[in-house]
């Protein structure tokens, strides 16, 4: 129990008690003064024993005001993690979600997982996790979406008025919404918990003057022990004030371990206590500083600081700066390896930006101006996709630059893209007109694949399938569509004129064998020297007729009828005229039987040329008998030039008899 003599002066009488206004300047002054400094933990008198009030004031004041005599060190490896230790006092601890592998989910799983996690979990639970459905559901959708734009495009639509809704993206935004709302409730909250706990702290250090003011020796330890509890069991508070607020905090226990001197034994266990704790820490901090992981050294050294600031008191004077000293070495050593690894680090970050910058340039140079077809752009495109690649694969950039260069690198490739979607445009522009007009040449092979005109429709199926090949291409999407279409037609008539031609044969071939019988009963009478009558020959050429076509490879035989024919009428008393119409209704009959109606038109135009031609003649010599006039009819060049126009006269009515025949036929 302290007596009257021993009490420490209250506040109207003492000027021990500092506020936090004057912690603020006291430390201000040492930083000016120190530079690039920071002090070991205040020094605590602990040999005092004058019982004299006064007396121990003066030591007091003097251990204060003397505090900036003490040996400094750097202080810019503590300053950093100070400010990160301040930077992570608002952290509230949580249980992390298991983080799956979305990049393999599907849309609609994507979505029941975001939704579950943000029904079931806390939400400083799963930031992490939803960053990253977010990130693939994005991708995901932007995929779809890219494909649903070429669709619309390919199909003939105009960019401009593409549209597309798909409940899957409505059901996610709406999840969405739900979690940023949850997000926004926990971080007001946590706002005010913090300034809550901020509160109960101010009240503590307050609490911590008013014993050290009215110091009660029989009481004052254990108060003093509650305060401690309850500052450490108190939650996080803002960061702003954090690292104030634990400076006023550490001013005043050191404070009280300075006036401590009414039981020395309570005081020299927890000096005792207080420094094998922090050896264990400065053991710790030492090991960090030769880990070869930077980050994780640093990372784990903001912890050792926080247990050295929060959970664990001073040490006795003679041990203070040693201790200190040790832990502050190796908390320089983790800061300057740090340090130089982030040096480098920018250092290879600008040689990426130099490569980045390169590449760009490289695709600015890409020259599509000669680009014709497709093939001449799928070239340039895979140029351009390569140069992406090696673009992400370079690494990070100074953050600086990174919108610098993410611009350029943007501009770059949207100058190839509308070069390229220009040139696509007018390809697929192309492509509808060529749907269009195979289209048009699959419903000529419908209207005709039931045909049984089989001369024409052959004719026209084998045109439409000319043109069916130099037709470009058409939209993909209908492609395999329209040529299934057009084949089946095709082949639906062409196997039926197989068939046809197969039947054909047959019979063809039987009159081949029966044109082949004839053919020999009629040598046999030439042999025979049998005498064949204009009557008997047209009973051959009638026969011959009616039998019908011959296989087409087998139609020589039609010329060995012909040239038998001359032969008969070489032999025989008939009339020219009579033979050559004979052999002219043949030939032509042949045409009308094989449905050659090109050569039945191909003769016509030939027999009307020789008309014209055989006029002409005739009209010439009966001009060259006007220079003739005066000559008589026994002279030479006359008699000549009559018979001439006589013989023209014969051909040119053999002519027009063969022009009226071929003017009877329908065909």
């Amino acid at each position: 129990m302290l007596d009257e003599t021993n009490k420490l002066p209250n506040k109207e009488k003492s000027n021990l008690t500092l506020q936090n206004s004057e912690i603020k300047e006291t430390l201000a002054k040492n930083e000016l003064k120190r530079e690039d400094a920071v002090l070991p933990e205040k020094v605590a008198d602990t040999t005092d024993n004058d019982n004299n009030a006064d007396s121990q004031s003066e030591k007091i004041l003097e251990s204060v005001e003397t505090k900036n005599e003490v040996p400094i060190v750097s202080n810019k490896a503590i300053d950093e993690i100070d400010t990160k230790i301040a930077e992570s006092s608002e952290t509230i601890e949580h249980v992390r979600v298991e983080m799956k592998d979305y990049d393999n989910f599907s849309l609609e799983d994507l979505v029941a997982e975001l939704s579950k996690l943000v029904k079931e979990n806390p939400v400083q639970s799963i930031h992490s996790n939803v960053n990253k459905i977010k990130n693939t559901f994005n991708v995901k959708f932007g995929t779809l979406l890219k494909n649903e734009k070429s669709k619309f495009i390919e199909e003939g639509g105009n960019v401009v008025d593409f549209q597309y809704d798909n409940p899957i993206k409505s059901t996610y935004n709406s999840i969405l919404y739900d979690y940023k709302v949850k997000k926004n409730e926990f971080y007001a909250k946590q706002e005010n918990q913090l300034n809550e706990n901020l509160q109960v702290k101010l009240e503590l250090i307050e609490n911590l003057k008013m014993l050290i003011d009215n110091a009660d020796g029989s009481t004052m330890y254990k108060r003093f022990r509650e305060i401690q509890d309850k500052w450490r069991s108190t939650g996080p508070i803002p960061k702003a004030k954090y690292n104030d607020t634990w400076r006023t905090y550490q001013h005043h226990v050191e404070r009280f371990y300075d006036l401590l001197h009414l039981n020395n034994d309570l005081r020299d266990l927890d000096f005792k206590h207080n420094y094998e704790e922090k050896l264990k820490l400065v053991v710790k901090a030492e090991a960090l500083a030769e880990l070869d992981d930077i980050n994780l050294a640093f990372n784990e050294l903001q912890i050792l600081h926080k247990m050295w600031k929060e959970d664990i008191g001073p040490v006795d004077r003679a041990h203070r700066e040693e201790v200190w000293g040790r832990f502050s070495a190796a908390t320089k050593i983790v800061h300057d390896k740090r340090h130089d690894f982030f040096k480098n680090l920018r250092s290879k970050f600008d040689e990426n930006t130099e490569k980045k910058l390169s590449i760009i340039s490289e695709i600015e140079a890409v020259d599509t101006s000669g680009n014709k077809n497709r093939s001449d752009w799928q070239k340039s495109i895979n140029e351009i996709e390569e140069l992406r690649n090696k673009f992400f694969k370079i690494g990070q950039v100074p953050r600086a630059k990174s919108n610098d260069i993410w611009a350029k690198f943007k501009a770059a490739t949207r100058k190839f893209n509308i070069e390229k979607n220009n040139f696509f445009k007018d390809v697929k522009k192309e492509h509808l007109e060529n749907l269009n007009k195979k289209k048009l040449l699959i419903e000529k092979a419908l209207e005709l694949k039931d045909s049984e005109d089989w001369d024409v429709a052959t004719e026209v199926m084998k045109k439409i399938q000319a043109d069916w090949k130099n037709i470009g291409h058409v939209p993909r999407k209908y492609s395999d569509k329209l040529w299934k279409e057009f084949k089946d037609a095709c082949n639906y008539y062409f196997d039926r004129l197989h068939s046809e031609q197969d039947a054909g044969s047959k019979e063809e071939l039987e009159v081949f064998n029966k044109k082949k019988e004839l053919l020999k009963q009629i040598k046999e009478s030439i042999e025979n020297k049998v005498e064949i009558t204009l009557d008997k020959l047209k009973e051959y050429v009638n026969s011959w007729r009616k039998l019908g076509r011959v296989p087409f490879e087998m139609k020589h035989i039609e010329i060995k009828f012909n040239k038998l024919i001359d032969k008969i009428v070489a032999e025989n008393p008939i009339d020219v005229k009579e033979v050559e119409m004979i052999k002219f209704e043949n030939l032509i009959n042949s045409y009308l039987e094989q449905k050659n109606y090109k050569k039945l038109n191909g003769e016509q135009l030939f027999v009307r040329k020789k008309i014209d031609e055989t006029i002409r003649e005739i009209q010439q010599l009966e001009n060259n008998i006007g220079f003739i006039s005066n000559a008589t009819k026994d002279n030479p060049l006359l008699k000549n030039v009559m018979e001439n126009i006589r013989a023209y006269k014969e051909k040119l009515e053999i002519w027009k008899s063969k022009l009226a025949y071929l003017k009877k036929l329908d065909y």
